[in-house]
């Protein structure tokens, strides 16, 4: 018998709320994070065969605690999840990540509402946002298919941050018996969403051409604001020839149609869709800098561009381009913006300005297999529980300080962590004359304050600070 997860310590209160089409999803609440003071979304799948349900309760189990391992800027994050077989009908619970500005067909209902057309600028930030996160999946072992991107499963936060959501539906759909699948396939295939399916869809297996098919209608949606259905509930072939044929930019028209192709085969993939050249471009020096200054965050001052910027000389002058026979063209630092500029860093940080451009095909960090077969799911089995949870969030920030004792034969060390959801974590130790950096950043990772990934940098960290105090380097 397996042993469900317990419902969070953490208490929330919610309300009943429309967070988009959820497909398969019962009952969908807006609702606060008491603990972490934040607006989270309550989702709930109820099983009516409660014997069907615990039959199967370790598989369900296992895809959520893997589900929760997908971590990406553009993914709805998945944050915790419980199973409750208490009352009459059994019932998956599982909090998400809000997403404040609704459903990418909501957003683009009120823009043509406005009489607004799309902006080039902005469909092209938000295709390489979803192709980023395709990206990701569709590189992991095996590809994970979305199998269901429409433009009520993408969601826009209030800073145009792109994010996918409902990745967990097709794996949850495919990898459950038809006893209990009804709760989630009865909202699949709704007439309004068909043409989001390519051809093929249901003739045979799924593979990640589905995601792109999908992703070429989305991208079609978004620059035409709307394809219309001339009062049918179903989209017909003649209304989306409309909306192909309306599209002006010849580079923007053959990239869709690249992705609408109904041979599978043809289909490009997410990754090679980030060179075409509608979307490719050699990101400026600009944002190669944000990008490393985030990465390299952690040493830094938390308010480093304010102290920065105080102590600069706003006249002197920042680049300068000579020119023959005329005065050379010079920048000033007065003509750059400490408030742009902090916004621009938020921005990098947030995941507005990926650079998957350059990216290796596959991501770091991929999570395990989702769904195995049931014979390798039992050599994965030990009966031996492991002492200490992981760390899954990543660092941000670290501050170190050292203080000689009292009696000043040992070396204090306090160190204060920032991970990335702006949990603040304090250390403190008292140095051994065997303790070396190494050491410490393997020690911090066993016993779950820091994530796996961190400890290379963590250690650098530390023999800096070290070196720093002379004598403190054990």
């Amino acid at each position: 018998m397996s042993r469900s997860p317990p419902p969070p310590t953490h208490t929330y209160t919610h309300r009943q709320v429309n967070q988009g089409n959820m497909p398969g999803v019962q009952s969908t609440f807006l609702a606060m994070d008491t603990e972490e003071g934040v607006e989270v979304v309550w989702n709930e799948l109820h099983f009516s065969d409660k014997k069907a349900f615990s039959a199967h309760e370790e598989k369900i189990q296992t895809m959520f605690e893997q589900l929760a391992l997908l971590d990406h800027p553009n993914i709805v994050k998945l944050h915790k999840y419980w199973l409750d077989a208490s009352e009459a009908r059994a019932r998956v619970v599982f909090i998400t990540e809000y997403v404040s500005s609704g459903s990418l067909k909501q957003f683009l209902k009120k823009t043509k509402k406005n009489h607004k057309a799309m902006n080039a600028r902005a469909w092209k930030r938000w295709c390489t946002q979803i192709l980023s996160a395709l990206s990701f999946l569709h590189a992991c072992n095996p590809p994970i298919i979305h199998g269901n991107l429409t433009s009520d499963t993408i969601f826009i936060q209030h800073n145009g941050l792109i994010k996918i959501g409902s990745v967990w539906h097709r794996i949850f759909s495919n990898a459950l018996p038809v006893d209990l699948r009804s709760p989630i396939r009865a909202e699949r295939e709704e007439p309004r969403n068909l043409h989001f399916f390519p051809p093929e869809y249901g003739e045979v297996a799924d593979g990640t051409a589905v995601d792109i098919f999908s992703f070429g209608m989305c991208a079609l949606e978004m620059a035409v604001l709307e394809i219309q259905a001339n009062g049918d509930t179903r989209v017909t072939k003649e209304a989306i020839a409309r909306a192909r044929h309306s599209l002006s930019d010849p580079n923007m028209r053959e990239f869709i149609l690249c992705c609408l192709a109904r041979d599978p085969a043809r289909r490009p993939s997410a990754h090679s869709l980030l060179f075409h050249r509608v979307l490719f471009e050699v990101h400026s020096l600009k944002l190669l800098a944000a990008h490393c200054f985030i990465q390299h965050q952690y040493l830094m001052p938390e308010n480093v561009v304010e102290e920065k910027t105080k102590s600069m000389d706003l006249h002197a002058v920042l680049a300068e381009i000579p020119r023959p026979s005329r005065p050379p063209l010079q920048w000033r630092y007065s003509e750059v913006s400490c408030l742009e500029l902090d916004k621009f860093l938020e921005d990098v940080r947030n995941g507005i300005y990926p650079l998957m451009n350059f990216a290796a095909a596959r991501p770091l960090g991929l999570p395990r297999v989702l769904a195995p077969p049931p014979e390798e799911a039992q050599k994965a089995k030990t009966p031996t529980p492991e002492p200490f949870d992981s760390e899954t969030r990543k660092v941000i920030q670290m501050q170190c300080n050292l203080e000689r004792s009292e009696d000043k034969a040992r070396w204090h060390l306090t160190l204060l962590l920032v991970l990335e959801d702006r949990l603040h974590r304090q250390l403190t130790y008292d140095l051994l004359p065997t303790d070396s950096a190494q050491d410490l950043a393997a020690e911090l990772v066993h016993y779950g304050f820091v994530h796996e990934d961190d400890r290379p940098k963590l250690a650098a960290f530390l023999e800096s600070t070290f070196l720093k105090y002379h004598g403190a380097q054990p």
